[in-house]
């Protein structure tokens, strides 16, 4: 059995069994030779727009004799399925925003697909402001940390599929002290994240605040009107934030 990351082992543990998968931007196919070697799926599509990762994602199909289940294909991103060939996609190791617009421009390719399996790198919120426009709705998230890296999983089905609707998941919330968490805080923290926050997910936040302290440093310098107007943003972005986590931190004992 193939030996993969846990960020994969993650990915790999919400696609359902006999499903029939396109991997988009394979890299080496290690996910789908994975769960074909589990006999998770019956099909795959092992998707790979630069042409060395593609050839290393044949190389390792071929190797593990899963040419009849998995199919490496030179391509740009959903270009390399047909409609409805497949019924689950996942995408990882990519950034956000690169993750929705690939999404955009093969979103003709998505009818007949159940269920996505995003993993952005960076801009989570960039995927599920993609997932809103386009009537997805997201049934899980979860997060993890490897090897010094924080990942979050993003798991969305279509509407029709879906008991709520993205009203109801983004919905105000109000949580203890009087702490208002709306709807733009709730696509940069995650729904389901904020509802089950875990040690990760305050680390991965505390982290991000150090970075917007530094990017309010920067701003500070510069004497260009413009620079003041996104200092103050910054900094009523930052002081939303911290109020969550001040919040939730109280509670944490509750969480796990």
């Amino acid at each position: 059995m193939l030996r993969i990351s846990k960020r994969l082992e993650m990915i790999a543990g919400g696609v359902p069994t006999g499903s029939r998968l396109a991997d988009i931007g394979s890299d080496h196919a290690l996910l789908p030779v994975y769960l074909a070697q589990k006999k998770q799926i019956v099909k795959a599509v092992a998707g790979e727009v630069n042409l060395g990762p593609f050839q290393a994602a044949s190389r390792q199909v071929r190797d593990s004799v899963l040419d009849q289940v998995i199919d490496v294909r030179h391509g740009n991103g959903l270009e390399v399925v047909e409609v409805g060939e497949i019924d689950v996609i996942t995408i990882a190791g990519m950034g956000g925003a690169l993750i929705a617009d690939i999404l955009e421009a093969g979103k003709d390719k998505l009818d007949g697909v159940q269920l996505l399996i995003l993993q952005p790198n960076v801009g989570e919120s960039n995927v599920r402001s993609w997932l809103i426009q386009q009537d997805w709705i997201l049934i899980n998230e979860q997060i993890l940390e490897e090897d010094g890296k924080i990942y979050e999983i993003l798991s969305a089905v279509p509407s029709h599929l879906s008991q709520v609707s993205n009203a109801m998941l983004y919905q105000e919330r109000q949580l203890a002290d009087g702490v208002t968490v709306n709807r733009e805080l709730l696509l940069k923290l995650g729904p389901f994240l904020l509802d089950h926050p875990q040690e990760v997910w305050f680390q991965k936040w505390e982290s991000e605040l150090d970075k917007l302290a530094m990017i309010v440093q920067r701003l500070a310098l510069s004497t260009l009107p413009e620079s003041r107007i996104k200092e103050l943003e910054y900094q009523k972005e930052i002081e939303r934030i911290k109020e969550v986590l001040a919040c939730l931190q109280k509670d944490k004992p509750s969480y796990n």
